[in-house]
């Protein structure tokens, strides 16, 4: 074998050549990624992620994170740059509203409610900054969106956590979406960090117990108590649960977990056959296991069926219900808050099927027509036809009660702001957590959706409850007030 001698000087060129293209190699993917990441922002604190390439994150109001968002953001824009241009003499901190804002067929909630939702939110911020409750500090109200399906919660709740600093002093999150597993560890993250949450819709009842967590919704077992109260009131004496068994769907095991204990009572009142179930995260076999279900209770023949599942399963087992063999017998199904998802078309085709279908939502402007002792007045009024949501947004019917909770959770966090600067001096998340279980007697929410105090586990106490019915017109139908207890508290 030949053994070659390079000269000194080749062997100096090889590498200084070598070294240059590593440099530039690496210059070339450093600018790729510069590239890719500049590519990939929607606006400032708002970048592309996921399958979908969804805009995720957090903004002021700059960025709409879908057109019908549009014109709330807007307001909210303009409210946020009031108070800024005002910081020199009135102080303020921020409250960050999130939630699913790109949802997806794949969504509990619809694009519709969570509109409603902001809208609710920034009627609250309004009414704190310089309505009739004005107050300081003033708050500026932070856009958050987690994707579809809260996918994307880690950024997203990542880019909140950085907001506690100045210049956007955030102390408090609102809002954080449906009963989820996603949702459920976006919140502990943000209870490790020091952020206070107040929950708008978040119902499941094992969701307790977490430090700077508190929630303006009855919780499912809340929920399954009222409904059961009311059907017993009504006569109804027997009953089938039908539950979605998917993992991570807290609030269907829950809901129907809770009804169950809470409508047997011995003879009078009792399940006649074991709970039926159903997989709504395998594929389209859900649709089948529903398909089946209407023979089975041709054979048990109930008076209630009570459904602990998603809104959008539910219409498939109406059809299902509808084309059952047993004509001649009648039912009526009761279900629970996610109802309030359906689009106004998903619940005038409910409403099709001929089965009368009942429910507990969470909110709804007339409860104050028919208990205005079970809410507050000023709240109340301003969801009320001419009030300041319907000279904001006309043309917008918000029967779905999404602006109702979302107005009460930012009131919430508004009140334990306030609370926490008069009593404390400062005002961070933990303070403004700790001010929540103070919010009692006179100093109870004074919510649109009802008067809300909280107890040490974070829970509503005794909160006021709907029982609603869906109408062909594609509206809900408010039939009565309920609560846990069989009677919401009245205005002290």
């Amino acid at each position: 074998m030949v053994r070659l001698e390079w000269p000194l000087h080749v062997v100096r060129r090889v590498a200084v050549a070598v070294a240059a293209a590593v440099v530039a190699g690496a210059a070339l993917w450093l600018g790729v990624g510069w590239l890719q990441e500049r590519l990939s922002t929607c606006a400032e604190g708002v970048v592309e992620r996921g399958a979908r390439d969804e805009c995720v994150g957090v903004t002021d109001g700059a960025y709409a994170f879908a057109p019908d968002l549009d014109e709330v953001r807007k307001k909210i824009r303009e409210e946020n740059a009031r108070v800024l241009a005002a910081a020199d003499r009135e102080p303020y901190v921020s409250v960050a509203y999130l939630t699913s804002f790109t949802t997806t067929a794949d969504d509990s909630n619809s694009a519709e409610g969570v509109r409603h939702e902001l809208q609710g939110a920034y009627l609250a911020q309004y009414r704190h900054n310089r309505g009739d409750l004005s107050a300081t500090p003033k708050i500026r109200l932070l856009i958050a969106n987690a994707g579809s399906r809260s996918a994307q919660w880690r950024y997203t709740v990542d880019e909140l956590i950085a907001r506690k600093g100045a210049p956007d002093r955030l102390v408090a999150v609102a809002g954080l979406g449906p009963s989820t597993d996603e949702n459920l560890a976006a919140v502990r993250r943000l209870s490790d960090n020091g952020i206070a949450m107040v929950g708008a819709t978040m119902t499941a009842t094992d969701i307790q117990n977490i430090d700077g967590f508190v929630r303006v919704a009855p919780t499912n077992v809340d929920e399954a108590y009222a409904a059961a109260g009311f059907l017993k009131r009504r006569g109804f004496a027997t009953a089938v649960v039908i539950q979605d068994v998917a993992q991570g769907n807290l609030y269907a095991s829950t809901l129907g977990t809770a009804f169950t204990e809470a409508f047997q009572d011995g003879a009078k009142h009792k399940l006649v056959a074991e709970r039926m179930t159903y997989d709504s995260s395998v594929g389209s076999a859900w649709q089948n296991e529903l398909r089946y279900m209407p023979g089975q209770l041709c054979l048990q023949r109930p008076q209630v069926v009570y459904f602990a599942g998603r809104g959008r399963q539910l219409t498939h087992f109406l059809d299902a219900l509808s084309n059952r063999s047993c004509t001649e017998q009648k039912f009526t199904v009761f279900t629970g808050d996610d109802t309030t998802n359906l689009t106004a078309e998903q619940i005038a085709h409910a409403a099709e099927t001929g089965v009368e279908v009942l429910y507990t939502g969470l909110s709804h402007p007339d409860m104050y027509r028919t208990s205005p002792q079970a809410v507050s007045a000023p709240s109340a009024k301003n969801f009320q036809p001419g009030g300041l949501l319907d000279q904001w947004f006309p043309r917008d019917p918000r029967y779905d009660g999404g602006a109702l909770m979302g107005h009460d959770a930012v009131l919430a966090a508004a009140q334990g702001i306030q609370m926490a600067a008069r009593w404390q001096g400062k005002v961070d998340g933990a303070a403004v957590g700790r001010m929540f279980h103070q919010m009692d007697g006179s100093q109870q929410v004074a919510g649109a959706s009802g008067f809300i105090s909280f107890q040490n586990n974070g829970n509503p106490r005794n909160k006021a409850v709907p029982i609603l019915r869906l109408t062909a017109a594609g509206q809900a139908e408010f039939v009565e007030v309920s609560a846990a207890e069989g009677k919401p508290p009245e205005q002290q």
